[in-house]
């Protein structure tokens, strides 16, 4: 592609979102036509001057960006969308890919990867590293076929796994609520909401599997 290729970033942190446009703008033939930090921000945005690319960060503070991206891939498929996380565990790539976002990079990945990424994904390509790419064949190669575990956390948003995946990192409610800026009483509400999609009887027993599978990405990732 020898024309300016146009890209819309959606982040909702300020600071992020600016040292990224930064380092995507060092490629000339790149321009970063809008910035946004919410599903309906995004939405305008697109609907004013539709992107070649749309960036889009997989949690957005009270939002799921991964429905941004459904909502993109349903209207205008025809726009490429690659998204962005600070979560490396294979089932937020598994879903941002069924939503019909065309890759998944990580935001702690060196400036090279992130931009060998959007050029894979603006020539058609699935991008995916190499470790996420072996740790997904790995999944679906050992997960049981009866009542997989992946497919058990698949039901979650992806604001239930972050607090699953947080309950496995040992925090508690309130910590978990602080940290999300959000309250104790949602945080109880996502925590049951997980129990009852997992068929998970307590919140002692949730910890412990979410321990569980917190492990075994770790041992995945070795």
């Amino acid at each position: 592609m020898s024309r300016t290729i146009e890209l819309i970033v959606v982040d909702d942190h300020p600071i992020f979102r600016q040292g990224l446009v930064n380092v995507i703008e060092t490629n000339e033939r790149y321009k970063v036509i809008g910035e946004a930090n919410t599903i309906a921000e995004a939405l305008a945005l697109v609907e004013a001057h539709p992107p070649d690319l749309l960036l889009v960060d997989v949690s957005l503070h009270h939002e799921n960006g991964l429905e941004l991206v459904k909502m993109i891939h349903s209207t205008r498929p025809q726009i490429y969308q690659l998204v962005i996380s600070m979560y490396d565990e294979i089932i937020y790539a598994s879903k941002a890919l069924k939503a019909g976002s065309r890759g998944y990079v990580m935001k702690q990945e060196a400036t090279e990867t992130l931009m060998s990424a959007i050029e894979t994904v603006l020539h058609g390509k699935i991008y995916l590293s190499d470790a996420m790419q072996e740790r997904l064949i790995d999944s679906y190669a050992s997960w049981d076929t009866k009542k997989p575990e992946g497919d058990l956390l698949a039901q979650l948003s992806v604001r239930e796994m972050e607090v699953f995946r947080m309950i496995g990192q040992g925090f508690g409610v309130s910590e978990i609520a602080a940290l999300l800026n959000l309250s104790g009483k949602t945080i109880n509400a996502y925590r049951d909401n997980i129990r009852q999609k997992l068929s998970i009887s307590d919140a002692g027993s949730l910890r412990k599997f979410a321990i569980k599978w917190i492990q075994s990405e770790f041992v995945k990732k070795c």
